[in-house]
């Protein structure tokens, strides 16, 4: 009875939601039609809705997670290293998620860096089951459509110890502890470091190249890569190794290598055989109370309304999470990628997002990526048709599991 009413609130606030502020899009006055929703787990329904704009139709497929049900719970799914990649509906049928979609923006390709491999690591912070696996990379780095003014790559949609959703901010805090001082760490599993830093890579980091991380500038992701570097590889707290160029390979539990770019590279060459050294690191949020899972994107909606600044162009198969009724319901949607359809620009995902009831949302990874399963026993089915014609492999998802 619970998820039947959840239902029923979460559909019938696509009727209202307004819009406020920005540049008019064809989303905000267009009709949902919506199918009938069904629950796929105690506290978990799935449905669909088309709207048509003056392009054509939209389809989208919507979760919708009602958290105030004790028997259900979200996570982060990955594929057990942040440089690495896989289908949703396979990260979602090994964790057995009753419900899945794409999560963040990633390193796909490497076309301007020749010889450069793209680790597949994704852009913002990401949390998993309470572990923090990794930091955000500098702005200038990431991958996707244009940030509203204000965004930034810190930003993620998370559920906290206290089962609520919210959106928030995590910025990484740690420093390399060494026998002349503390260094600044600037990094944790990323695939781009800001010029001038150190970075750390742990077991989580997984077998990909760490070369990209020291491509780019802050300012610029084609920028070379650059021609000072040092690699550390520091083993129960003492050097065990000193090098010129990153790695690859995987790091063993209880090491940790460090690499550095320009300054950051002077500073760990100083660093010798047998030298005691520890590294501490931790993302610190700007909401109350710790996250359990985030995983990163960039806000579109807050108190109900689109935020400023959003793109009102380009069109595309987009996914987006959204968060109602005071962070207990969580709405994850994607649209579908089926020949015939069109997409929405993120002006026009905003207005859709608020209409479906969500006072806050992010815009996570679209295009080929945009992928909504839900599961079972047997299984996951994708339930939108990727745009590529076949899922995409991706390094991470948001997952939703249920007890009953």
């Amino acid at each position: 009875m619970r998820a039947v009413l959840t239902v029923l609130m979460a559909w019938g606030v696509l009727a209202g939601g307004g819009v406020a502020g920005g540049v008019p899009a064809a989303a905000a006055g267009a009709t949902l039609r919506r199918s009938a929703a069904v629950s796929v787990a105690p506290g978990v329904a799935y449905g669909e809705f088309r709207m048509t704009v003056p392009r054509g139709t939209v389809h989208g497929h919507l979760l919708t997670v009602d958290l105030a049900d004790p028997r259900v719970s979200v996570d982060l799914l990955y594929p057990g290293a942040v440089g690495a990649r896989s289908p949703v509906s396979q990260l979602a049928a090994e964790r057995r998620a009753v419900g899945a979609v794409n999560g963040d923006f990633f390193n796909i390709t490497e076309t301007q860096h020749p010889g450069v491999q793209a680790t597949g690591a994704s852009v913002g912070p990401a949390v998993a089951s309470g572990r923090q696996l990794k930091g955000a990379v500098p702005d200038g780095q990431r991958f996707g459509p244009v940030m509203p003014p204000g965004a930034t790559t810190e930003d993620v949609i998370g559920v906290g110890y206290d089962r609520r959703a919210r959106l928030d901010r995590l910025t990484l805090h740690g420093a390399v502890l060494t026998g002349a001082g503390a260094l600044p760490l600037r990094g944790l599993n990323q695939y781009a470091l800001p010029v001038g830093g150190i970075g750390a890579y742990t077991a989580q980091w997984g077998p990909a190249s760490r070369v990209r991380a020291t491509c780019g500038t802050d300012t610029d992701r084609a920028a070379p890569c650059s021609a000072e570097t040092t690699e550390v590889t520091v083993r129960h707290g003492r050097v065990t190794a000193v090098g010129e160029v990153p790695g690859a390979g995987g790091v063993a539990v209880g090491s940790v290598v460090l690499v550095g770019r320009e300054e950051g590279a002077r500073q760990l060459r100083m660093l010798h055989i047998g030298e005691p050294v520890s590294v501490s690191s931790y993302l610190d949020g700007q909401g109350s109370g710790r996250l359990r899972c985030a995983v990163g994107g960039f806000p579109i909606v807050r108190d109900g309304a689109p935020v400023a600044g959003l793109d009102p162009a380009a069109v595309a198969v987009r996914t987006s999470a959204g968060i109602g009724a005071g962070g207990r319901v969580l709405y994850l949607m994607a649209l579908d990628g089926a020949p015939g359809q069109t997409g929405l620009t993120v002006r026009e995902l905003a207005d859709v997002m608020a209409q479906l009831g969500a006072r806050d949302a992010m815009d996570l990874d679209g295009g080929g990526s945009s992928t909504l399963v839900t599961g079972d026993a047997y299984g996951a089915t994708v339930r939108n048709h990727p745009s590529g014609g076949a899922e995409r492999p991706v390094p991470n998802a948001l997952g939703v599991f249920s007890a009953g």
